[in-house]
């Protein structure tokens, strides 16, 4: 399978550029997630691996083999799309086998490897139906089951699971992080949107702003040392509260940052205090707004349900060691 290094990769459509110089090396069987706002440019930078786009300047190397030239069927990756992209007319198995007949295939071959991708997606009782029969989560199964069969040496993934509703998401992500784990050595790269998907799916997660890397690291090392407020902010739900101003004085730094599972409300003597303007109970989870005088309400996060409600004083302290620090230009301060 495959090792990728990106050097310095620039991307422009006439006076606009996109990509902005981006270098990564992504290892063999690593399951790499691009995530960002939209329009930073991650959908572009996955077709420019796939070979869908031209790449504007830089090297791309598969294997130490430079691939700028290579056109996608020689490139040895499987892209899954957002909208399926099947063949409304065949049946789950043609549009399976497809690819492989399109390379003149041994048939027997293609039936092994067909009927194989279609048991780890357990969707063997699916074959003999048409697209329009089947659901979302079933068609998504079926065009991951037509990368499996090509035997990539690189699964590309553009917002699979974004036309799916909230519970089949979940089912999904789980089925494509079994399905990492069964095609052993098998390198993903994964775009999306959603933060929530890029922090439990990736093994390394590449934070884009604005056609540049902010970040890469483990979900985990995004969510406790994010290098710049814009990672802070975009890794972790609900999203960091910032404040500036008097709160951050005391601290040396610009602005200050602290996760809403971070708080703590104390009897008195709060660093902070403030009254609730609302409260939601999720169950499991419960989420305070509290106005201290910042210019957003301060959230933070209780386990299982809450007594505050509207109105309500509380004293509220940062757990020492959760205080994140940044300066003038949004980087984080170590020191």
């Amino acid at each position: 399978m495959a090792e990728l290094e990106l050097r310095d990769i620039r991307k422009t459509f006439g006076a606009v550029k996109v990509i902005k110089g981006v270098s990564l090396d992504i290892k063999q069987g690593e399951f790499m997630v691009f995530v960002g706002p939209s329009g930073c440019g991650k959908t572009t930078l996955l077709r420019l691996i796939a070979g869908l786009e031209d790449i504007t300047s830089g090297t791309l190397r598969f294997d130490d083999k430079v691939v700028n030239a290579l056109t996608p069927s020689k490139r040895g990756i499987a892209m899954v799309f957002q909208s399926y992209a099947l063949y409304p007319h065949m049946k789950v198995y043609d549009n399976m086998a497809f690819g492989m007949r399109l390379a003149k295939g041994d048939k027997d071959e293609i039936d092994k490897r067909v009927k194989e991708a279609a048991r780890m997606l357990q969707i063997e009782n699916l074959l003999d139906r048409l697209p329009k029969q089947l659901s979302g989560g079933q068609r998504q199964r079926v065009a991951i089951g037509r990368a499996i069969t090509r035997d990539p040496k690189v699964f590309l993934f553009d917002e699979p699971l974004s036309n799916l509703d909230a519970a089949l998401r979940v089912s999904m992500r789980l089925e494509i992080s079994r399905l990492h784990e069964e095609l052993e050595n098998v390198t993903m790269i994964y775009v999306t949107h959603d933060q929530v998907e890029a922090m439990t799916l990736a093994d390394r997660i590449c934070v884009l702003r604005d056609g540049i890397i902010e970040q890469v690291g483990t979900p985990l090392e995004l969510y406790n040392a994010p290098q710049s407020l814009f990672v802070a902010g975009f890794i972790g739900s609900p999203k960091m509260n910032f404040l500036d101003g008097k709160f951050s004085e005391k601290y040396n730094a610009h602005t200050i940052g602290v996760r809403p599972e971070h708080i703590e409300i104390a009897e008195s003597d709060g660093e902070w205090n403030g009254k609730v303007i609302h409260s939601e109970q999720l169950g499991a989870d419960s989420y305070v707004y509290i106005d201290i005088g910042a210019e957003e309400p301060l959230t933070v996060r209780e386990s299982g349900t809450t007594s505050n409600k509207s109105g309500d004083l509380l004293h509220l302290a940062p757990l020492d060691g959760h205080i994140h620090r940044f300066d003038t230009d949004g980087r984080a301060i170590r020191t």
